[in-house]
Order: C-alpha cells, then sequence, then structure tokens
C-alpha cells in the first residue's frame, strides 16, 4: 500500500493505542489497590466480594460484547464517512444497552437470594450476608456500566482513546477515594466497597453520554434515533455481538472448570497459581489493550470496502502488536522476582511463580497477537462465526481438556494448566493467522445500508 495512501499515520496510531494501554493499567492497578483495601474489611466481606465478582465478570463481558458489536458497525460507517448512519447506529446501541442491562439488572434484584444460594449455596452465613448486599448494589450499576460501554465504542471507532482513558482516571479516582472514606472512615464494611463502584460508574456513563450527545463530534447521539427501533442496525450490531458473547461465556464456564481443576492440587501450586495469574494479567495488557485498535482501524477500512488497506493494517498492527508485547512481557518477566518480594511464600512456591509466568509471558508475546488481538481485526471485518467456533472448540478441546490431561492424569499440577493455556493460544494463532492470509474476511459485508 502506497504510504501517501495510509488511512492512519503511525502518529495517528500511537495516539490510538498508547491511552488503550494506560487505560487498561490504570484499571488494573486500581483493580490491586481495591483488593488491598477491601482485605481491611475482614474475610467474610473479602470471600463475599470475590464470589460475587465472577459472578459480575459474566455481565461485564456481556454489556462488552455488546458494545463491541456496536463499534464494529459504528467503524464500518464511519470509513464510509456515513455519519449520520453512524451515530443512529451508537444511539440504536445506547437504547438497547440501556432496556438489556435494566432487564438484567432487575432479574438479579428480583432473584438475588435464589442466583447465589444456587451458585454459593454451602458458603457461610456470613459470607452470604455479603455476598447479597454487594450483589444488589452491584446490580444497580450495570445499566451504567452498559451505558459507559455503548459510549466509550463511540469515541473509540473514532480514535478518541484519549477521552476513554480520561474518563477512567477521573472514575478511577472516584472509586479508590471512595473505597477510602467507605471502609476506613464510615466502617460500611462491603457496602463501603459497593458504592463507590456505583458512583464510579454512574460518572463514567455521565460523562460519556454527555459528551456522545454533542452536535460538534464526528458521530453523535440523537433523540430521534434513541426512541426509534431500526430493526436492521440492530441486527448488525447483534449479529457481531452475539457470537463474540457466547464466545466469552464458554471461556468463562471454563475458567470456572479450570479453578475447580487447580483446586485438587497441592496448598503450594494453589497459592503459586493465583500470583501467576496476578501477574499473568499485568503481562498481558500489551496484547489486550490492541483489540480495540484493530476494530477501529479495521472497521473502518472494511466500511469503506477498500481490503487492500485492510490487509496492510492487519499486518501493520499485527507486527505493532507482537513488538509492544514482546517488550512488555520481557519486563514484566524481569520484574517479577521484585513482585515477589511483596509475597509471603516459600522459595518453591516462589520459583514455581517464575516458571509459571516464564511459560506465559513466553507464548503471550509471540502467540496471543494473533490468537487476541488479531481475532478482533477479523470480527470487525464480519467474519464473527468463524471466529467463535474455532474460540470455543479451541477452548474446550484444548484448553480444559488438555489441562485435565497434563494436570491431573500426567501429574504436570499447574504447570500442565499453563501449558494447556499456550497451547490453546498456539492454536488460534495459526488457525487466525491462516484465515487472514487467505482473505476469506473480504467476502463479509457488516453493514448493507
Amino acid at each position: 500500500m502506497d504510504k501517501q495512501a495510509e488511512l492512519f499515520s503511525n502518529r495517528e496510531l500511537k495516539k490510538m493505542v498508547i491511552p488503550l494501554f494506560l487505560e487498561q493499567l490504570l484499571v488494573m492497578l486500581v483493580g490491586l489497590c481495591d483488593t488491598l483495601i477491601i482485605s481491611y474489611t475482614g474475610e467474610d466481606a473479602v470471600s463475599g466480594v470475590s464470589l460475587v465478582n465472577q459472578f459480575n465478570t459474566i455481565f461485564i463481558y456481556l454489556f462488552t460484547a455488546l458494545a463491541s458489536g456496536g463499534a464494529v458497525v459504528i467503524s464500518q460507517y464511519i470509513g464510509r464517512k456515513e455519519m449520520e448512519h453512524a451515530g443512529e447506529a451508537a444511539s440504536q446501541l445506547l437504547s438497547f444497552s440501556t432496556i438489556f442491562s435494566v432487564i438484567i439488572g432487575a432479574a438479579v434484584l428480583i432473584g438475588n437470594k435464589v442466583l447465589l444460594s444456587l451458585l454459593f449455596g454451602k458458603v457461610e452465613d456470613s459470607v452470604m450476608e455479603a455476598c447479597i448486599t454487594y450483589l444488589k448494589i452491584s446490580a444497580y450499576s450495570y445499566p451504567a456500566l452498559a451505558v459507559y460501554n455503548s459510549g466509550a465504542a463511540v469515541y473509540r471507532s473514532l480514535g478518541k482513546t484519549d477521552v476513554t482513558m480520561y474518563i477512567s482516571v477521573f472514575s478511577n479516582m472516584i472509586n479508590v477515594l471512595g473505597n477510602v472514606i467507605g471502609v476506613f472512615v464510615l466502617n460500611a464494611g462491603v457496602a463501603g466497597v459497593a458504592w463507590p463502584s456505583f458512583l464510579a460508574r454512574t460518572f463514567s456513563a455521565a460523562v460519556i453520554t454527555v459528551l456522545c450527545f454533542q452536535k460538534k463530534s464526528e458521530v453523535s447521539y440523537r433523540f430521534r434515533w434513541i426512541f426509534k427501533w431500526n430493526g436492521s442496525l440492530m441486527k448488525s450490531i447483534l449479529n457481531i455481538a452475539v457470537p463474540n458473547g457466547a464466545e466469552n461465556g464458554i471461556f468463562q464456564l471454563v475458567k470456572v472448570a479450570l479453578s475447580s481443576i487447580v483446586a485438587l492440587f497441592g496448598t503450594y501450586q494453589i497459592a503459586a497459581n493465583g500470583v501467576a495469574q496476578s501477574i499473568w494479567s499485568l503481562a498481558a495488557l500489551a496484547g489486550v489493550a490492541m483489540g480495540p485498535a484493530f476494530i477501529t482501524v479495521i472497521g473502518q477500512c472494511m466500511g469503506n470496502r477498500n481490503t487492500e488497506a485492510a490487509e496492510y493494517y492487519f499486518r501493520k498492527l499485527t507486527k505493532m502488536t507482537v513488538l509492544i508485547s514482546s517488550v512488555w512481557n520481557l519486563l514484566i518477566f524481569l520484574l517479577t522476582p521484585l513482585f515477589l518480594k511483596f509475597y509471603s511464600l516459600s522459595p518453591e512456591t516462589k520459583q514455581l511463580v517464575i516458571w509459571l509466568v516464564l511459560i506465559h509471558n513466553v507464548f503471550n508475546a509471540i502467540a496471543f497477537p494473533f490468537s487476541g488481538a488479531l481475532s478482533n481485526g477479523l470480527r470487525a471485518a464480519g467474519d464473527v462465526k468463524f471466529t467463535m467456533f474455532v474460540s470455543i472448540l479451541s477452548t474446550i478441546a484444548v484448553r480444559l481438556l488438555l489441562s485435565y490431561l497434563l494436570g491431573i492424569v500426567w501429574n504436570l499440577g499447574v504447570i500442565g494448566i499453563a501449558v494447556a493455556m499456550v497451547c490453546d493460544w498456539l492454536l488460534r494463532a495459526v488457525v487466525f493467522a491462516w484465515r487472514e492470509k487467505a482473505g476469506k474476511w473480504k467476502e463479509f459485508q457488516v453493514i448493507s445500508t
């Protein structure tokens, strides 16, 4: 592709990617801070928050999948320079997200005791009480979470990722400050950490919505579109969102199953796996942050049916992802011994953590850019069913079954779980790289108007 005809300059790509990375890093650091503050509320509260967060993750992924579907459609309209249609798609996304999240929130509020009894019925009464309190307050924030994701999809589709980054900075400041006040000043226990999350999410939703209503924005909400149902637009959004949501849902269920497998191993292995996972999350930031960039760039290229540009940016963004991931994963691995100084672990456990981080980081650098970030580009082109089937099949047949074989049958423990994980990535990486190279994604059409 002629460099003169580049749709996104290197400077524009950096302006898009760096805020995405910093936003993800900020959220993770604040999450660690939250965990530290919550630990002062007592073991019952910590257990309740931990259990409910596993449940909340399901809905967070659903709202994220819905927003991703909207982002693909909005990006494609932006690529066509059809800003009116992009605004209508954004408005429809807001309407559906709001209705969907209100229904989910109401269902959880009505049936919270039944749900928690089914999921965690054997926990102590004090833990269950903490679970109920935290889940009720969390359910109130579901609409705010969905509304924020809808607005964030608009600004990320425009490439204005610095906007969501700044909102995230202020939102997380509210959350941390609120937790400190709730726990140490008001002594409110679980409620003291739940309400600040509600306030932070409500703040984010309000700010992004106000920004999206600004007429000077290239893509903006309009009341006439919000209150008028457009079936064809919603079908386009859901055609991306539903497979993505199904894929993420299966992944979460497999993670729960893997937790059960890990629980069968010795105490030091369970501890090592827990610490390693926290470091893995930090190491994976680079690859995860590149995902929305693929959606925006490939989505805009394909909206304009510029497949030559899409091919060019598939290669360019993939190289960027591999480079950034390699540097970041190496840095995190070198810092791992320093991180471990903050944990009271036996030498045997620390050594196992280092091995687990090494396995993860090597393949997160060389395989995940293809299995994770690049797959977002395929989805942005409309190739969603293929990515869904491959991801679900690989998650179950490779990650889950191989974890059982390596971890339990061959007695490799958590090392076996880690190997199964990277094998899952490798399979997806090979298949998705082949799919991109074959060019089948060029035949899909997300928007028809």
